[in-house]
């Protein structure tokens, strides 16, 4: 079986880190299909060369000329090739880029050089072949990814082809023309590829050791999280949870294939290893992870005998999706119901929207409250477990925090509390000291 490597731009920001990425494909024979960014950061002040080629593109459209925009890019990789001791030149690619520029390329293909100049080099390190991403990965007329006909044609290309890189981040329109994903997709390519490839495993090297239970900027030295399946990490995803690019879990949560969240830098570690179910045995600890976000409102309606009015809330709701904006939860009572939005969303039709809601659903009182927070915690081990909620409230209690919205999925997996922003950092700290420290 073969597995599919992908490797960040922190992976790849210089020689030496090719090296120590070399060193882990070399590790296992397994490691065959290996899909990089672009050269990342290689010190706090640098620049990642994704955002040279846009500064590059933005240079050479106001009229500057291409070779003096394009040198700190030409620099980067050149340093690499030097240092790797490479008798590969990219000096032909250099001028079709610049041609494409000068034709009017558009920003995408701009910024999708930074990963096949990368890919170029990388195979060429390894001894692997090169397979330009926009030759098997295909969107469509409207700009979106087209799985079926990439699956086909990528596996096609694979089958043929024992070991390859493969450059993450972009792929091709039916025009032929470059199209990107959004910024991070080169964890989505890593994922298609996995698929493609019908890999027993995509591993995902970062500069992390995985995924940690809270945000470090928040509690003092978080512990790590070992397994968690795909379910847990779309909660925490959407909770605002980093590391891995959200839309990356689809293509191989489809085809079971699990993820091994690995840090190039300490390659001995075992990181986080995602699945698409969990094996019977329980958890370290009874909640896998706690995540959350600011910036949400709450439009709070009531009106008597609601629950019994046919229609209310498809009105409502109807409402709110012909002002574009969608509703992130919704508890309700009987005569009551909370809206929970993004607070952005309602710039510049606070009135407007006020006003319509009330001709539509007539309610007996109606007021948008701000500054709410919203923090989820997750985890399976919750299912078995009882009293894990009152756990949360008896922590935040504890604390002096008051909740201001409870909501909890129908699959037991979380618990999302609101709070008011001012207690955010707090809350993620003593939910963290209540169900990590006191199991440690």
């Amino acid at each position: 079986m073969s597995k599919v490597v992908k490797f960040g731009g922190s992976s790849l920001a210089d020689a030496k880190q090719f090296k120590k990425v070399a060193e882990i494909i070399r590790a296992d024979e397994e490691r065959c299909y290996i899909v990089p960014s672009a050269p990342g950061k290689r010190f706090k002040d640098d620049t990642k060369v994704t955002d040279l080629l846009y500064q590059c593109y933005d240079k050479v459209s106001a009229g500057e000329d291409f070779a003096k925009a394009f040198a700190p890019v030409r620099e980067r990789y050149d340093e690499i090739i030097s240092d790797l001791s490479l008798s590969l030149s990219l000096e032909d690619e250099y001028v079709k880029i610049g041609t494409m520029f000068r034709d009017g390329a558009d920003r995408d293909y701009a910024a999708s050089r930074g990963e096949y100049l990368n890919g170029i080099v990388l195979a060429n390190y390894l001894g692997y072949e090169f397979i330009d991403a926009a030759l098997g990965i295909f969107f469509d007329n409207k700009g979106n990814f087209d799985a079926d006909i990439t699956n086909a044609c990528l596996g096609a290309i694979l089958e043929k082809t024992p070991r390859a890189v493969i450059p993450g981040f972009y792929g091709a329109m039916p025009d032929g023309s470059i199209k990107t994903f959004s910024r991070g997709g080169s964890d989505f390519t890593g994922s298609v590829v996995a698929k493609a490839a019908g890999a027993s495993l995509y591993e995902n090297w970062t500069d992390v050791s995985g995924f940690l239970v809270a945000d470090p900027r928040i509690v003092d030295k978080p512990a790590g999280i070992e397994v968690i399946t795909y379910s847990e990490l779309r909660e925490l995803s959407y909770m605002g949870a980093g590391v891995l690019h959200e839309d990356a879990i689809f293509p191989v949560r489809s085809a079971n294939i699990p993820i091994n969240i690995k840090n190039t830098n300490a390659p001995q570690d075992a990181g986080t290893l995602i699945v698409p179910t969990a094996d019977e045995k329980s958890p370290k600890y009874l909640i896998t992870g706690i995540a959350g976000k600011k910036d949400f409102s709450v439009i709070s309606i009531e009106k008597d005998r609601m629950n019994s009015e046919n229609g209310f809330m498809r009105r409502l709701l109807q409402v709110l999706e012909n002002h574009g904006i969608f509703p992130e939860h919704m508890p309700t009572g009987i005569d009551t119901v909370s809206v929970v939005v993004n607070s952005h969303d309602l710039d510049g039709q606070r009135e407007k929207l006020e006003q319509r809601i009330k001709d539509v659903v007539r309610p007996d009182h109606f007021e948008i409250i701000d500054g709410l927070a919203l923090i989820a915690v997750v985890g399976r081990g919750m299912k078995s477990k009882k009293g894990t909620a009152t756990r949360v409230f008896a922590a935040l209690s504890h604390a002096d925090i008051n909740v201001r919205m409870i909501d909890q999925g129908s699959s037991e997996l979380n618990i999302i509390v609101g709070i008011d922003e001012k207690d955010f950092e707090n809350a993620i700290r003593v939910i963290y000291d209540m169900f990590i420290l006191s199991e440690q």
